[in-house]
């Protein structure tokens, strides 16, 4: 029996082997540090790699032009072992010049890109100051106040660690009509008798549960993680899915045709109630409070700092919402792109929304940040422009830092973020 099976596996046709593997673009400036002068040229070097070797034939299309419009350039390129090295221009004003690169292989296309930054700390923003800013978020904060906090607390066990303890808490928060909402997060303490710093964390885009910030209690810090939506932050994933798909699926441009029915009017004065309730605490030490989050929860941390004096301190990773009226002058807008000639056909371009996002545009909030702050981005972020985020950044007056990961698109890398985590221990932890 054993000859026949060998018999007949010998008889089996030899089949050729195809060669199937992720293949990588790599894009790069021919500056290191990816900077230049107006004016200066840029070449972007483009390879091509599988199983760690470059791809020697083959085609690859390459689009140039400034970050978040029309490409200047638009063109295919025959691929070879050495890499392929093309004039990217030039700018002539600070902004991000971007090189994209595509490779279509066994069927799939693979994407990589590079952006040369020139003079970015030139950047300035393009949205206005509206001269009733102040007023009209005092008058906000004020209305809130006047509603009593009700903080109702559900304990979560399975959250905490041995030397922290978490619950569901939610409070009361400012309506989208006359009537008062909720607003809900995880609490963090730890379980030592003590006083404690508190450190509010805010949310990224989207619907989804919480966890809490418990390894950051443990270092002797009161930590808040807020929803945004008004809605429990425990619940299983298939109710967050169909909120998304449904009811929420469009919040970040909900009610833009008024400033006092924007969808963020009550996320922002939220975080202002989230800090009401931290500093409410028993166990808070009564000086020290910080803010953080990414992406959406980065503009919430330039938002929160800008509306509340009671926030010392804040660290935002590539912030949001930040001068979204750049697409109206042929640059690079802010996430959610509202006024992106690619959204609707123009949809959101009329005076009523663009005067809206004057009082929500975290540039104006930037502008009154005096507190300390670190920030954090990368140059290839297609979510959050660098052109939008510097336009925020460059008009802080508070002390700040920029922490940058050049190659990073709209996310993090471990070392960016233990760097993020030790500063805000350390900022805490003084006295």
């Amino acid at each position: 029996m054993l000859r026949i099976i060998l018999a007949f596996l010998l008889a089996l046709p030899i089949l050729a082997q195809g060669r199937v593997g992720t293949v990588q673009v790599r894009v790069a400036t021919d500056h290191n540090d990816w900077r230049y002068k107006p004016g200066q040229p840029v070449r972007f070097h483009i390879v091509a790699v599988q199983d760690g070797h470059a791809l020697a034939d083959g085609k690859v299309s390459v689009r140039i032009g400034p970050e978040g419009v029309a490409p200047k350039m638009d063109q295919v390129l025959e691929l070879n072992a050495n890499g392929i090295t093309v004039d990217g221009g030039t700018m002539k004003e600070p902004g991000f010049l971007r090189c994209i690169a595509t490779v279509e292989r066994n069927g799939k296309t693979y994407r990589g890109l590079a952006t040369a930054a020139f003079d970015p700390e030139a950047i300035q923003p393009t949205q206005a100051d509206p001269p009733d800013f102040d007023q009209f978020w005092a008058e906000g904060k004020a209305q809130l106040a006047k509603l009593p906090i009700d903080a109702r607390l559900t304990p979560l066990p399975d959250y905490g660690n041995a030397t922290v303890a978490c619950s569901q808490v939610n409070m009361q928060n400012i309506g989208m009509s006359m009537q008062p909402s909720r607003l809900y997060g995880i609490l963090c303490e730890p379980k030592a008798p003590g006083k404690y710093p508190a450190l509010l964390a805010v949310p990224g885009a989207g619907v989804r549960s919480y966890r809490g910030l418990a390894q950051m209690a443990s270092h002797g810090i009161i930590t808040l993680q807020i929803g945004i939506h008004g809605i429990p932050v425990t619940m299983e994933k298939e109710v967050y899915d169909s909120l998304g798909a449904g009811a929420l699926a469009h919040y970040p441009t909900s009610g833009l045709d008024s400033r006092d029915r924007y969808y963020y009017r009550r996320v922002y004065l939220g975080c202002v109630r989230a800090n009401d309730f931290l500093t409410s605490l028993p166990n808070w030490d009564g000086e020290r409070l910080a803010v953080t989050g990414g992406s959406q929860g980065g503009a919430l941390s330039i938002v929160t700092a800008g509306l509340d004096p009671r926030v010392k301190g804040l660290a935002a990773y590539y912030p949001a919402l930040s001068d979204v009226t750049g697409y109206l002058h042929n640059r690079a807008g802010g996430w959610p792109h509202m006024f992106r000639d690619t959204e609707g056909r123009f949809m959101h371009r009329t005076p009523a929304k663009i005067e809206t996002s004057r009082y929500y545009d975290v540039v104006n909030f930037a502008r009154r940040v005096k507190v300390t702050g670190l920030y954090a981005w990368g140059f290839n972020d297609e979510t959050c422009p660098p052109t939008s985020m510097y336009s925020a950044y460059n008009v802080i007056p508070g002390p700040k830092k920029l922490m940058l990961a050049l190659e990073t698109g709209h996310n993090t890398v471990p070392e960016e973020v233990e760097a993020v985590d030790a500063w805000l221990v350390e900022f805490l932890g003084r006295k």
